[in-house]
């Protein structure tokens, strides 16, 4: 009896805090809206206090160590038919998502004290970030789909708004409008999926949809269908090919967003997604096999655009295109959901620090992104530089930094499973390690080309020691420690078989292959030597979409205007209003007024009857 109460007691303690985990940024953002919008530092304090009472929660709650199920609050009971409760789970998947979004954010609320220091909107900012946390935390707390679909789409309204902060440039309010509605086509099969998994299930719940194969071992076409159309919600979330479009125009937006969005939090969610439902997954091979080639094609042809970007932030962007490719398409591959969900684990601090050291060099640029307009900040920028070249190398798969041992473990476990995935993935990580060199070449070696360049200055310490902070887990989160802790208790990283010797020696080939070729070719050039109108272009994909929009969603406008002027309100409308006016207008001569006139008129109506009345017998 007393072991029972001592459980109950800490079971209770466990659900109050992940609930104080979950609410503490929305009280944040409500705080700052309603009370503190007036005062900069108070909204600033009032954001990363809450980042911070999540963080250390989700520190508590990772060294626990302990599986737990939040009594859900019961939103919609329809009996044995339906029942929908916010409800939350914490496994290892949640523990290790909670710490790696709540330490990413708090470093970033940390950061954008010093970037939006002479930003407007400055309170507004704060309480969108806090905002935006909360909602991404509905996600990663989530035990039924229902829940984690409302958080995600308040993740999508957070996201606009942040995204679009600047509203007043046209680009930025037209990036965040791009951005929600791109993101409102996938979640259009997102929901179409939820709903047909849910006929065919009869549960909601992600505990009895992965631990019950009987409920849909009997209908493969129906599973497989709906897989895909949750699948859509990671494509435009995670921006896959075809809906990767919005996320490099997002970068209009502050440089905090793009780090906290592209790290961790918004573009992850996909993955996560897929790898809480991976059991189910793994059920399907025809849905594997196309999220297989998906992420196969986003990885190789982001990674192709991100060589001819001229854009600071946009080489990142396309670079997260990229790396969400290689998430995708270790869920295709993949014999556990550890694998995808470590390469997400180490992306997240490299991707976090290259997106602020790029918000470094913007603000000492004074917001100059073109990377031909810097040249030489390793000497005026030390820290900035140092720092992006432990990111760098990460994201390159730099042997012994944290992103080789992510990603080459990708490329194992394609090289058993698919030969051509296999080198589609590998010539990407080639791409990858020229591209990132290319821009670390032309923007901090060399001699300035500016005079910003040259009077660039490095970045004050609220911004440079979440760089040195961040530096430490792109170099080391690979390593046994990380991977034991935070990664081995989600699944086995263990390949099914033992991968020759070759092609460990094939990833670093590719990878100095990449490297002295980006530096042979960038290194004192005052101008881009390498000019492919495809690739500067993007594949002609956004100009495709332009037409699109113009000339069938326009011409298909201009159809539904002319029936809606000239059938319905025209004809429909006026007409029939128009036909009762011209009757009366000519019935109204009867009315004469004369006593005499409505005499004749009645002994002419009466003669008229007598004279049919006459034919007719």
């Amino acid at each position: 009896m007393i072991t029972s109460f001592f459980n109950t007691i800490s079971c209770t303690s466990t659900s109050i805090l992940v609930w104080i985990i979950y609410l503490a940024p929305l009280v944040a953002a409500a705080s700052i809206l309603l009370i503190t919008q007036r005062n900069k530092t108070a909204a600033g304090t009032l954001a990363i206090t809450a980042a911070f009472i999540s963080c250390l929660g989700s520190w508590i709650l990772f060294f626990q160590n302990t599986n737990h199920i939040v009594p859900g609050i019961k939103w919609i009971d329809f009996g044995e038919a339906l029942t929908i409760p916010i409800g939350m789970i914490v496994d290892p998947l949640t523990r290790t998502m909670l710490v790696v979004v709540t330490t990413i954010a708090t470093i970033v609320f940390t950061y954008s004290l010093g970037y939006m220091r002479e930003e407007s909107g400055y309170a507004r900012f704060f309480a969108g970030l806090a905002f935006f946390l909360f909602s991404m935390l509905g996600i990663v707390l989530a035990d039924n789909f229902i829940m984690l679909f409302m958080s995600w789409e308040l993740v999508g309204f957070s996201s606009y708004l942040l995204i679009m902060h600047y509203f007043e440039k046209a680009n930025a309010a037209d990036a965040g409008k791009q951005a929600f509605i791109v993101n409102r086509i996938g979640d259009f099969g997102f929901l179409l999926g939820i709903l047909l998994l849910w006929v065919l299930t009869g549960s909601i719940s992600f505990t009895t949809m992965n631990h019950s194969p009987f409920l849909y071992a009997g209908h493969p076409i129906l599973l497989a269908i709906s897989l895909l159309l949750i699948f859509c919600g990671t494509i435009g979330k995670s921006a896959q090919f075809p809906l990767h479009v919005w996320l490099p125009n997002s970068m209009e937006g502050p440089t905090p967003v793009s780090s906290l969005l592209h790290a961790a939090t918004m573009v992850a969610a996909g993955v996560y997604m897929l790898a809480r439902i991976f059991p189910l997954i793994s059920c399907s091979p025809s849905a594997r096999e196309v999220i297989l080639w998906i992420g196969a094609i986003t990885t190789l042809g982001a990674a192709c655009l991100g060589i001819q970007q001229n854009d600071f932030k946009r080489v990142l962007a396309y670079s997260t295109i990229s790396q969400l490719g290689y998430m995708v398409t270790a869920v295709g591959v993949a014999h556990s959901p550890a694998i995808p969900m470590f390469h997400l684990f180490t992306h997240a601090f490299f991707k976090c620090l290259l997106f602020l050291t790029s918000g470094s060099v913007m603000v000492s640029m004074h917001h100059e992104l073109d990377i031909w307009q810097m040249g030489g900040l390793r000497k005026r920028m030390p820290i900035t530089f140092v720092t992006f070249l432990c990111g760098m190398l990460a994201l390159a798969g730099c042997p012994f930094f944290s992103g080789s041992f992510s990603k080459d473990l990708i490329m194992k476990s394609a090289f058993e499973q698919n030969q051509i995935v296999f080198w589609m993935l590998v010539t990407a990580a080639g791409l990858t390690a020229f591209y990132i060199t290319r821009v670390c070449i032309v923007a901090f070696f060399g001699t300035p080309r500016t005079e910003k360049a040259s009077t660039a200055i490095e970045s004050p310490l609220v911004m440079t020691i979440p760089l040195i902070l961040l530096s430490i887990p792109a170099i080391f989160s690979g390593y046994g420690f990380f991977r034991d802790y935070f990664i081995t208790p989600i699944g086995s990283l263990a390949l099914s078989s033992e991968t020759p010797f070759y092609v460990e020696a094939i990833f670093i080939l590719f990878f100095l292959i990449g490297t002295l070729a980006a530096t042979a070719i960038y290194h004192n050039t005052s101008q881009d030597p390498i000019a492919i109108p495809f690739l500067i272009n993007r594949f002609y994909i956004d100009h495709c979409y332009n037409w699109c929009v113009q000339h069938v969603q326009g011409g298909l406008a201009n159809v539904m205007a002319f029936i809606d002027r000239w059938v319905i309100d025209g004809i429909l409308v006026q007409g029939t209003a128009s036909l009762i006016w011209s009757i009366g207008f000519v019935i109204r001569f009867l009315q004469v007024g004369n006593l005499q006139a409505y005499t004749l008129f009645l002994a002419g109506g009466v003669i008229a009857m007598l004279v049919i009345l006459l034919r007719m017998h």
